[in-house]
């Protein structure tokens, strides 16, 4: 079953013609750790954008422990209301005067994308306001987009649930290259908290890596285009485990691990021949990583673009974002048909809002 109602063309020239305001759209995001809500606004062609609110809450799980998916929507559950409000009055509106409400539809924790899509059902029966499920990778990239003024970039995500690299292309992003395994941000958590840090832990992996340039050889598994993480994974584990010094093996971590992102981004932007490399995602924020994606672009002649850090991570402003560009061209679905999709790939969604 088709999540999304999708316009045909006729239906998309009538909905572009029909506006002809100021719109705004509350988003709320609630894929992972995260509960945001954000509402966001433009006028009918997509300019005069403007991130009105973007209030979050983030569950944090005891050290050395990850993301329990019961336990953080329990967490959702509890400061949900507060987020909803705080993000209305940040705003200086109300949910009566927004034009939609988008929620995260998809990919992630099961429990979490419930709480969210449960709450967005809610406003948009009771307020009668439109409905528009949004893919959480989509967010990102269009939140990017229009936070960088980035037009039609290669795109690197790096977060604790997606690894990739994309390109927009005849209707969709079309994925270039992706992790086999592990993502970055889980490498990145999972060895943090065998050191004894709670997720997320990609601050405080960085901030060891400065200290030190000692660099010990690890696996670097590059399969194509795609990457493999597990090897350096269970090297650094068992290395701290055998007395090596942790500054040393973060340093390494990253200098493997994002060498390895910048090889296969290297090779689509080539094969694409695109003129922008943007950057986003959690671990976006990393400033190494951004230094080898920078050399990446510099070699091609491409303009390097990375979304500002206050965005990088899980964030209603994302969702409310691709929401209102959904909206724009007449996407919704109904409340009965509102599933959330615990995988779903960015490379299986229709784009109508990009030529």
């Amino acid at each position: 079953m088709d999540l999304v109602n999708n316009p045909t063309q006729s239906e998309l020239s009538f909905s572009n013609h029909a506006q002809n305001k100021i719109l705004k759209v509350f988003g709320i995001e609630s894929t992972a750790h995260t509960f945001s809500c954000s509402v966001v606004s433009s006028n009918d062609n997509g300019d005069n954008r403007e991130i009105l609110s973007d209030i979050r809450s983030i569950y944090t799980p005891p050290p050395s422990s990850g993301i329990h998916p019961r336990e953080a929507s329990r967490h959702h559950v509890e400061v949900a209301p507060k987020i909803v409000e705080q993000s209305l009055i940040q705003a200086g509106t109300s949910i009566d005067k927004v034009d939609a409400i988008a929620f995260s539809a998809g990919p992630g924790l099961g429990p979490c994308l419930r709480v969210g899509a449960t709450v967005a059902r809610s406003l948009a029966f009771y307020y009668k306001k439109s409905l528009i499920p949004v893919n959480h990778a989509i967010g990102h990239i269009e939140l990017a987009n229009m936070l960088t003024g980035a037009k039609d970039p290669i795109v690197l995500l790096v977060s604790g649930g997606h690894t990739l690299i994309t390109a927009f292309s005849f209707g969709r992003w079309r994925v270039f290259g992706e992790t086999l395994d592990l993502t970055i941000g889980q490498l990145i958590d999972q060895f943090g908290r065998v050191a004894g840090y709670s997720s997320p832990c990609g601050q405080q992996i960085e901030n060891l890596a400065e200290k030190s340039s000692n660099f010990i050889p690890l696996p670097y598994t590059v399969k194509g285009n795609d990457t493999s993480f597990s090897g350096i994974l269970t090297s650094v584990k068992k290395l701290l485990h055998n007395g090596k010094d942790l500054e040393s093996l973060c340093f390494s971590l990253q200098e493997i691990a994002f060498a390895m992102l910048a090889e296969v981004t290297e090779r689509a932007l080539a094969f694409t021949e695109k003129k922008e490399v943007l950057l986003t995602g959690g671990v976006a924020a990393n400033k190494r990583l951004q230094e080898m994606l920078i050399e990446v672009s510099e070699r091609h002649g491409a303009d390097f673009f990375v979304v500002p850090k206050k965005y990088s991570g899980d964030c209603g402003a994302q969702i409310a974002w691709t929401g209102l560009l959904a909206h724009l061209v007449g996407i919704s679905v109904g409340v009965e048909k509102s599933f959330i999709k615990q995988s779903w790939r960015l490379d299986r969604v229709d784009i109508k809002w990009r030529d």
